[in-house]
């Protein structure tokens, strides 16, 4: 043989020896971890390792890598812990019996903490020309949003479709009829960003309230003029054609409901509380079509009001026995709505006014189940947020003097459920007026929207307040604010935003104006833009948890322990924690002049989690529906599961009605 033959040979020789080594590290690597997570050794001789012969196929690649048979699960095979794929296997009907203990065993590993996000977001334009200034809106179970304006001005920038009937009116400026041929209500679509006009016929529901309710039908209260005791349905079960339309029914609340607040009650039935010069509250039938039976005279309301009112819109948060807490102008007390008493009252809260037309914002922060869980012998813990406004007499000076004055910086929490409790207080980046506070999916707050100085009203504001902030509840008291990427829309008065299933914000309105106005300080603003809150960063687009929706389930009962089954891709070998996992439903609310109506973040008593195939990063989590309506109001919620801080896509589910 010759030289060059024999060195051939020694390279050939060193290349399987090369080979043979780095297939040992590996096989020692794998054989650590499995040692780490799973202390049982295991009784039968490990495979060897092929890492070449990937055929493409998810599901087989798993078994194709350690030469496992087809359809071979883990735990029925002496314990080994890895679990080869099940995509279809028993995620919706729950009868999987061996999630408990094994979940319980596979949960707990090294917990990593929430991740240090410090991307400030980003903005995008995605409709140039909706057409109508969103003044109301809902996100629906369709995922569409429902948008509507005010009639009042008789004008938009989207036409009826072509067939539909005009609405006649009276010009009084001109002293002649007139027919009103414009969209004051649109159906807009969060994934193509196309628009549907809708016709509004009956009552103006200019400044009015409303809700999703438990079948997923939208109902609409009050508004304006002759629209002042209206109610209004939009979608649910009674529309079958896919093209809905509003079904509208005039004078059928006893009080008329301008500025009055909805809120979705343990037991399905809206009540609508307040409104300009109604000092009262209502419910709202479950029979559509129906009239209210009486109002309930409600002196709180007659006792917040001002000069300036201030006690329009009051905040009501249904905390979770069923009980409501009502805020109005700087006060606050706890209703219960099935007996009609005032069950206490809470500390004043100083600075200013919080209601329209002061407007700051408020939230009644995340209902956690699992903390309840730990502390059983003790109400669920109710905690209010309540932040900006401006002073009493502000709206005042800027109607008459257009003089604006500094809006409210202050941020007050309370805990509701205290035996004593009090508003803790802390301080904004910025001062906020007509904001809105949007629960997200991960449990922080995002501040939204407004202006810096003045009131709410027609051209009572200047400042606009460009620059969303990040509130973090869990975090220590002086780090919890961070400002976030600015946009260059002003969002005024009767601006709206709302979370979307994909954890973006959607942006639009802002109209100062009693018309449609291009050419404007503050033009009339019919564009409409996505925010992505910092978990959005494409940096850590790994750590997003997906959910499996055809695993999981979509309907459930009160107490109903379910499985959701998830995945997420951090690393190869790095199994989450339970700790680092949670999960979360949001009731999509009624937005419009800076409050979110029925808005709530319920957090979900998890059990144990177990990992069913590693290196996909697949997991099912054992969780309980929340335990009552009280809870949690029948109906449809956004789910959400969230790892380290960082959200999934939401899926629809539904708490059925017992």
């Amino acid at each position: 043989m010759g030289r060059l033959g024999k060195r051939k040979e020694m390279a050939n020789h060193l290349n399987k020896v090369f080979f043979i080594l780095t297939l040992t590290f590996l096989f020692l690597d794998v054989s650590a971890q499995i040692i780490h997570r799973h202390p049982r050794p295991p009784r039968f001789p490990l495979p060897m390792i092929d890492i070449f012969h990937h055929n493409g196929n998810d599901g087989e690649a798993y078994n194709n890598f350690f030469k496992l048979p087809k359809g071979w699960h883990g735990p029925e095979n002496n314990g080994f812990p890895f679990h080869p794929p099940r995509l279809f296997g028993n995620g919706v009907n729950n009868d999987d019996e061996g999630d408990d203990k094994e979940g319980e065993e596979n949960s707990r590993k090294e917990k990593k903490g929430d991740l240090n996000i410090r991307w400030k977001g980003g903005w995008e334009l995605i409709n140039e020309e909706s057409g109508v200034s969103a003044m109301h809106i809902n996100l629906l179970p369709t995922n569409k949003i429902l948008v509507i304006d005010a009639k009042v001005y008789r004008v938009s920038r989207l036409k009826l479709p072509e067939g539909a009937k005009c609405i006649p009116f009276r010009d009084e400026a001109a002293n002649a009829d007139r027919e009103d041929c414009w969209a004051h209500a649109m159906e807009y679509d969060i994934f193509t960003n196309e628009v549907r006009p809708l016709r509004i016929g009956e009552g103006d529901p200019w400044c009015s309230s409303g809700g999703l309710s438990p079948d997923g039908t939208l109902v609409s209260t009050g508004g304006f003029f002759d629209g002042a005791k209206s109610i209004r349905h939009f979608g649910g079960p009674a529309c079958t054609t896919g093209e809905c339309q509003f079904r509208e029914y005039n004078n059928l609340l006893k009080e008329e409901r301008w500025y009055g607040t909805q809120q979705l009650l343990a037991n399905g039935q809206f009540i609508v509380v307040g409104g300009r010069r109604a000092f009262s509250y209502e419910f709202v039938p479950r029979e559509e079509g129906k009239a209210s039976e009486k109002p309930y005279f409600f002196p709180f309301l007659y006792e917040t009001s001002d000069l300036d009112e201030n006690n329009l819109y009051p905040f009501v948060h249904m905390i979770p026995d069923g009980n409501l807490f009502i805020f109005s102008n700087n006060r606050s007390l706890l209703l219960n709505p099935t007996t009609n008493k005032v069950l206490r009252t809470f500390p004043v809260l100083p600075g200013g006014s919080r209601n329209y037309p002061a407007s700051g914002m408020s939230v009644l922060l995340p209902i956690d189940l699992n903390a309840a869980a730990a502390n059983a012998s003790k109400p669920i813990k109710a905690e209010v947020l309540m932040c900006g406004g401006n002073t009493p007499d502000a709206f005042d000076l800027a109607e008459k003097k257009k003089i604006f004055l500094p809006a409210l910086k202050d941020c007050n929490r309370m805990v509701i459920t205290d035996p004593k409790p009090f508003w803790d207080k802390e301080e904004m980046p910025s001062g906020r007026v007509m904001g809105d506070a949007l629960l997200l999916p991960n449990g922080q707050v995002l501040m939204i929207n407004g202006a810096q100085e003045g009131t709410a009203a027609w051209w009572d504001a200047d400042k606009p307040n460009y620059t969303p902030v990040l509130y973090s509840p869990e975090m220590p008291k002086g780090e919890r604010f961070r400002q976030l990427e600015s946009t260059n829309i002003a969002r005024m008065y009767h601006s709206t935003s709302a979370v979307l299933p994909t954890g973006k914000i959607w942006v639009a309105g802002s109209n100062t104006h009693n018309t449609y106005k291009a050419n404007d300080r503050f033009p009339t603003e019919t564009r409409v833009e996505a925010f992505s809150p910092p978990y959005l960063d494409p940096i850590y687009a790994r750590f997003r948890p997906r959910i499996h929706e055809e695993e999981t389930l979509k309907e459930f009962t009160y107490g109903q322990v379910f499985k959701i089954q998830f995945s997420v891709k951090e690393s190869p070998f790095a199994e989450a924690d339970l700790d680092d996992v949670k999960v979360t439903m949001y009731y999509p609310p009624f937005t419009t002049h800076g409050i979110a109506m029925g808005q709530r973040l319920v957090v979900l008593r998890k059990h144990s989690m177990r990992v069913t195939q590693p290196f996909l990063g697949i997991y099912r989590i054992r969780v309980d529906a929340p335990p009552s309506g009280a809870v949690a109001p029948p109906g449809y919620y956004m789910l959400s599961v969230v790892y380290r801080g960082v959200p999934s896509a939401a899926m629809w589910v539904r708490i059925k009605e017992l």
